[in-house]
């Protein structure tokens, strides 16, 4: 059993056997420019800013033997999996679907839609495609988590507010003990992510815990040599 010391608001324990890193939506249309984010009117900048942070928890956890699964927001060619209040939102200058300057928005297959290249997937690391904000609505996670046989999960991505908030929310719905990592989560608004992790570890970790990467770092260091 390991366990995180300084994880907020107390101690976080888990077994790096029954543990899995999910790795949620680093994807080029949203931390691009040109990409969805950007036609939404966001400065991507705060969620580059991350880019180093997850790199080295992915790193952390692939040597630490944790399962790492990666999730990507997007949709079928014919838009037939995205409901239309979901096309309808906000009034960005390219909706999903369209075309942009790396492909139809959030269509699976397109470059936009691809998770960046310097986080990409290991082989045989799981990708799982999600239509909606959580990454267990109309997806295989649930199933696949329960073959891994986890009970605890380290959540990563963007945006901290939105999918990486809901995905947590619906894992804790499922039993799971769950922590974000800070400076591994990114929002275009860094007052909604600060909101988001004082929700998230409120009345006793309501929902979860968070930590920093370093910390994480610390609790994972020599569990891939033991």
């Amino acid at each position: 059993m390991a366990g995180i010391p300084a994880a907020r608001p107390f101690t976080y324990r888990f077994d790096p056997a029954a543990t899995a890193l999910i790795v949620i939506d680093m994807q080029r249309d949203f931390i691009e420019p040109g990409g969805f984010g950007a036609a939404l009117g966001n400065d991507v900048t705060p969620l580059r800013a991350i880019v180093p942070a997850v790199a080295r928890l992915i790193d952390a956890s692939r040597t630490a033997g944790l399962a790492v699964i990666h999730t990507r927001e997007c949709h079928r060619p014919d838009l037939s999996d995205c409901p239309p209040a979901k096309l309808r939102r906000g009034g960005p200058s390219l909706r999903i679907g369209d075309a942009g300057p790396m492909g139809r928005i959030l269509i699976a297959g397109e470059p936009g839609a691809e998770i960046l290249p310097e986080l990409a997937p290991a082989p045989g690391e799981p990708v799982i495609d999600k239509p909606g904000k959580g990454a267990f609505h109309a997806t295989p996670l649930a199933g696949l988590l329960a073959q891994l046989g986890t009970r605890n999960l380290l959540l990563a991505g963007v945006t901290t507010e939105v999918c990486v908030q809901t995905t947590m929310r619906e894992a804790n719905d499922r039993g799971f003990e769950c922590l974000l990592a800070e400076d591994a989560t990114g929002s275009y608004f860094p007052e909604f992510k600060a909101a988001t992790l004082a929700m998230i570890r409120a009345q006793g970790a309501i929902v979860g815990w968070t930590a920093t990467t370093a910390e994480i770092e610390e609790a994972l260091d020599g569990q891939g040599r033991a």
